[in-house]
């Protein structure tokens, strides 16, 4: 999981400092190809930052860094952290999720065969792994 976040982080963290790899893939559009989303470097950097700290998250669970953290972090984060991704994968109904309307655009085809099922997989293994705890 931690792997996982951390490359996602980069990718995002990528876009801030200028790069272009995956970005206009990764927003949805209607069906005329206008965006619907229009990400500023500043919602990357956020988005980057915190996928960054869900890999830092599952790196302190796992025992690979040293840092005690309350309980109650580790216990309410082990809960929220999934929750985000079952919820991006359900998506607005509209242009992003399982749910979506428009699938026909680049980023509907690509949001149904490797965003939506990733965002369910890592909402799964994210609920498995507090359950095995």
């Amino acid at each position: 999981m931690g792997f996982v976040f951390f490359t996602l982080a980069l990718i995002h963290l990528n876009w801030v400092m200028g790069g272009t790899f995956g970005f206009a893939e990764s927003l949805p559009t209607k069906e005329t190809g206008e965006r619907v989303l229009n990400p500023k470097k500043f919602d990357s950097a956020v988005v980057g930052v915190g996928l960054m700290s869900f890999s830092f998250f599952y790196l302190i669970k796992a025992g690979c860094i040293n840092l005690n953290l309350p309980d109650w972090l580790l216990d309410y984060g082990s809960w929220i952290i999934p929750a985000i991704f079952f919820l991006r994968s359900i998506g607005e109904f509209k242009y992003v999720g399982f749910f979506k309307k428009v699938k026909t655009t680049t980023f509907g085809k690509l949001d149904t065969k490797f965003y939506s099922p990733l965002c369910l997989f890592l909402g799964m293994v994210g609920v498995i792994l507090q359950l095995i705890r």
